[in-house]
């Protein structure tokens, strides 16, 4: 199974969404919007950009079964834009109409770099909560830094790999339940990951495109 198909298999059974609407944002821990103004070959120019933190993204693998640790969880924004226009004007939507598994995502483990530690310490942190997995900080490898939303954010994306066993498995993750948090973690084969990387439409981050592709290309034809 691959694309929506495979996301709609596994349903969220924590996941209740209900009485949504739309306002505008004032205030924001985790994005600022922004103007720049500027003069680019003899002409004034206005850029519209997002201020926002740079992240962690870490493919997992383990290696006792062979199996890619990935999560899925509730994403907002592509709940909201996978609406029809004329069904959100009004700025309420209608939870029965549109049922919560659109804005499901199938994504690596990730996280915002906002706390005085290391990418690493960072990539450590965002295993143990979101996928249980309590992994020696200097098993992860760092592979590529990458620009996300180069059209409106510019921030860096730091993508590690970390290889990890049953017996590092100390709780079942699911993120931070105090900061509303809902992540279930999912087991992906190698086939998996083939015919998702082959699938011509879902609803991942391209960086979970990319992490895939880079997982079987560098390390999945290695494993047994």
């Amino acid at each position: 199974m691959c694309n929506q198909a495979f996301v709609d298999a596994m349903a969220m059974k924590s996941l209740v969404v209900e009485d949504m609407k739309v306002t505008a944002l004032k205030e924001s821990a985790f994005v600022k919007p922004l103007s720049l103004e500027f003069r680019q070959n003899g002409k004034r120019r206005k850029w519209d950009m997002i201020k926002v933190h740079d992240s962690v993204t870490i493919i997992i693998f383990n290696i006792t079964r062979q199996k890619l640790i990935c999560v899925k969880q509730f994403r907002p924004a592509v709940y909201f834009s996978s609406i029809p226009e004329d069904d959100r004007k009004s700025g309420i939507i209608d939870t029965t109409k549109y049922p919560p598994s659109i804005g499901i995502t199938l994504e690596f483990c990730a996280g915002i770099v906002d706390k005085n530690k290391s990418l690493a310490e960072t990539a450590r942190e965002e295993v143990l909560e979101e996928c249980g997995y309590d992994v020696p900080v200097e098993r992860f490898e760092k592979f590529k830094t990458a620009r996300a939303g180069v059209s409106t954010e510019g921030t860096r994306s730091n993508f590690f790999y970390v290889e990890v066993t049953d017996d590092m498995k100390v709780n079942q993750g699911g993120g931070l339940v105090d900061e509303g948090e809902v992540i279930e973690v999912v087991e992906l084969s190698i086939s998996d990951a083939q015919q998702y990387v082959e699938a011509v439409d879902n609803i991942s981050p391209a960086g979970f495109s990319f992490g895939l592709v880079w997982f079987l290309m560098k390390k999945g034809t290695k494993t047994p």
